[in-house]
């Protein structure tokens, strides 16, 4: 950042300067993590983010007096929020906290061990000795044995887990949180019981706080449809699945009622809880369409919101960025928009991109202050570039959920957000506003006449739709709601019918297709197709109707790459990087594992099929190009990665963890598995580029290896020849592997997503002399 000593040249940069307003915009939802109305919650995260982020993030603007934020809340996450503080609501991890240490289970002690490191580890275990010591007893010993902690040490894992999720403002404001936290262990059933009330007492402060900050006109509030549905698909599902056969009824939801009814529920809901009736509406993952926007204007919703892309699909404006992620013209993302519908328009902002990203996923691994000045600068580079703009009015949108980052931030990012926004406020040239005074006050709204379909997300809708698992989940929607209309029709007036639509609804929310399939993986997928096919069970529940036994399926054992097969035989192939081309091919008899071509994978996947096998002295491995990318000259250019783990089974080796970064949060049990070997493979325009292999050394580290050794050949496929005695596998003994996706050191997926492969080095036949 550019420093000026005298006031002559800071008084004649600002008065060149154009203002830049900022709409800062913190998106809140979590889905129904309940099987019943008054049954504990399956999952936490309603209880620790509240007491992590729902009041703490929205008590910034108290320490700024001219900082303004917007806040979208979806209702059904503030009805948990109002659960937890007024009904004392439990869910599983809160239950046991507060039940006797001597009183738990050998299954509630598993459960214990299983899922009371759910925190970050680096900021939020290995800070505090004593849980981190916990930690590491776990891991090293696993969870299958409960006598490897005492009851002691279960009262005290339970406590520092709670802890761990309290924002750190809290614990040095609360003098006995404060107290708590120094006690550092053998805490006392009368101890949890404390720290589960105090989370109590901040989560009953998050609405009548909210309520305040609106009324004094700090913060707006604005919502989204009550379950999270994704709008375009329930309103016109038969479109977006336009390769179905025409003739297929699944395709033909009939919701279109359901997606206004949600949004209408959550306008009147919000309106209920604040007194005020919000006037944007943050569509679910920022999906919008046409009749979308019709939709949110036929309810009286003045404005909405989308990403950067479906703003460049509208106006045929491709927003180009350089290498650093800097957007070359952002003049056009920097207006506000008239898009005209059949009762009245709607007016239409546009968030920027690369910002979200880099707050959600890159920030946090490098010093808070460092960061916060290199979102400041971005700001201000963008704001450079409209001093030649004709208009006087410019709208940067910083919108992104505002609760997932922080726990992987230091002190859940109180320096990086007091250095931003401390940068922000003091700089006469920017301003935070409220994007509904903002569009009050606008004379420069530009007219939209077309607005494209698509989410966030590679501008289309692939992460709930379109994929084999998400389809099927669709599938079982459609059936069930037929049953349900026709219900409604013989018996409108029961009682029950309400209590049966709001389970429906709560199957139509985004989270539950979100995770379904390729190629999200929240290391719970279990749970939530649980939840998402018991709400559909408690529809027929309610209505005293049989329940179709396909609903006692599971959902997510429909697992991708998995192997298809392991090897018939032993194989000696020649390393030629030919493809298989006949039947008689050696590499017939080797296993294989293929990758789905699904829409989501189409672009990242590196590899169609990865055929293995071995014989006596090697490992051999074929791996098939995806061929989408090998026929799309702009995807050919990219760097594509795989990186391959080994070991020897028995974990007889040293061994190291998984080095790559994850996207979010939600750690996969593959990925807590260490590995004596990693083989880096690059290719880049049909070349392979980089060939590296490294070896685990003591204390969890890694080294760099002579990958000469290595026979490679690539040419139509990629062939490798690993001799077993460079991975120290001898004789009679096993190898364990596994592929994974992740390109620039980022985790697509896992190849498989949930075992480690293996083929057996033969032992040594010896021969009558």
């Amino acid at each position: 950042m550019v420093q000026y000593t005298q006031k002559g040249e800071v008084e004649n940069m600002m008065s060149q300067t154009k203002k830049l307003s900022i709409a800062f915009y913190w998106h809140m939802h979590q889905p129904v993590y309940q099987l019943t109305n008054t049954g504990d919650y399956l999952m936490p995260w309603v209880r620790l983010h509240a007491v992590k982020d729902y009041l703490d993030m929205a008590l910034w603007v108290k320490k700024f007096d001219k900082l303004k934020l917007n806040f979208n809340y979806v209702p059904v996450l503030l009805d948990s929020i109002i659960e937890y503080g007024e009904q004392d609501a439990h869910d599983i991890h809160s239950r046991l906290t507060v039940t006797p240490e001597q009183k738990l289970t050998k299954e509630d002690k598993i459960f214990i061990l299983n899922n009371f490191f759910d925190a970050n580890y680096q900021t939020m275990i290995l800070p505090n000795s004593e849980y981190h010591r916990l930690y590491q007893i776990v891991q090293a010993q696993g969870s299958g044995d409960i006598s490897i902690l005492t009851n002691q040490e279960y009262a005290d894992l339970m406590a520092l887990f709670n802890l761990a999720w309290i924002d750190p403002t809290f614990k040095t404001s609360n003098s006995e949180l404060k107290k708590l936290v120094k006690k550092g262990k053998d805490y006392t059933l009368e101890d949890r019981q404390k720290i589960i009330e105090i989370q109590r007492d901040i989560i009953r402060k998050i609405i009548p706080e909210l309520k305040k900050l609106v009324e004094k006109n700090k913060i707006e509030i604005t919502t989204s449809p009550y379950y999270h549905p994704i709008l375009p698909i329930l309103l016109d599902y038969k479109n977006i699945k336009k390769n179905a056969m025409s003739d297929d009824e699944i395709w033909h939801l009939k919701t279109e009622l359901d997606a206004k009814l949600q949004t209408k529920m959550a306008l009147d809901r919000i309106e209920e809880i604040f007194g005020k009736r919000p006037r944007g509406v943050w569509p679910s993952e920022h999906c919008v369409n046409k009749k979308t926007l019709e939709m949110l204007s036929s309810l009286g919703v003045e404005w909405s919101i989308s990403d950067e892309g479906i703003l460049a699909n509208s106006i045929n404006f491709e927003f180009e960025h350089d290498f650093k992620g800097y957007i070359k013209e952002p003049y056009h993302l920097l207006k506000t928009y008239r898009y005209k519908t059949k009762n009245s328009d709607i007016k239409m902002i546009f968030r920027e991109a690369t910002i979200p990203n880099l707050i959600s996923f890159e920030y946090q691994n490098h010093n808070p202050i460092t960061t916060a000045n290199d979102l400041y600068d971005r700001i201000k580079i963008i704001q450079s570039k409209i001093l030649s703009s004709p208009d006087k009015e410019h709208l940067l949108t910083i919108a992104l959920d505002g609760e997932n980052c922080w726990e992987n931030y230091m002190e859940d990012g109180v320096s990086f957000l007091k250095s931003l926004y401390t940068l922000i406020t003091e700089d006469e040239t920017l301003e935070t506003v409220l994007i509904s005074d903002y569009l009050d006050k606008s004379k420069e709204i530009k007219q939209i006449n077309k607005i494209s379909a698509g989410s966030w997300i590679n501008r289309n809708f692939k992460l709930w739709i379109d994929e084999p698992v998400k389809d099927l989940a669709w599938s079982y929607l459609k059936r069930v709601r037929q049953d349900f209309s026709e219900f409604v029709k013989r018996e409108p007036l029961n009682p029950n019918v309400e209590l049966a639509r709001k389970e429906l609804f709560i199957c139509e929310g985004s989270d539950w297709f979100w995770w379904y399939g390729d190629p999200n993986d929240s290391g719970r997928d279990n749970i939530f197709d649980f939840l998402y096919r018991t709400h559909l069970k408690n529809i027929y529940r309610y209505l005293d109707l049989d329940t179709p036994k396909y609903l006692d399926d599971p959902l997510s054992n429909i697992s991708a790459a998995k192997p298809s097969k392991y090897p018939k035989f032993l194989i000696s192939p020649v390393i030629d990087g030919k493809n298989v081309t006949n039947e008689y091919d050696i590499w017939n008899n080797a296993g294989y594992i293929e990758i789905p071509d699904g829409p989501v994978l189409r672009e990242s996947k590196l590899f169609d099929k990865i055929r293995f096998g071995n014989d006596e002295n090697n490992f051999y491995l074929k791996f098939h190009l995806n061929k989408y990318i090998k026929e799309n000259s702009e995807l050919s250019k990219r760097t594509y990665q795989m990186y391959i783990y080994l070991r020897k089974a028995g974990n007889k080796q040293v061994l190291s963890p998984v080095r790559l970064i994850n996207k979010t949060k939600d750690i996969l049990p593959i990925s807590m598995e260490k590995f004596h070997n990693e083989v880096q493979i690059a290719i880049k325009e049909d070349k392979l580029v980089l060939l590296r292999m490294i070896e685990a050394v003591p204390g969890d580290m890694w080294s760099l290896e002579d990958t000469r050794l290595i026979e490679t050949a690539y040419d139509e496929v990629l062939d490798l020849k690993i001799p077993f005695e460079i991975l120290d596998i001898k004789n009679g003994e096993s190898l364990e592997f596994l592929f994974i996706n992740a390109n620039y050191g980022i985790k697509d997926f896992y190849i498989p997503n949930e075992m480690v492969l293996s083929v057996t080095r033969p032992s040594l036949v010896l021969k009558n002399s």
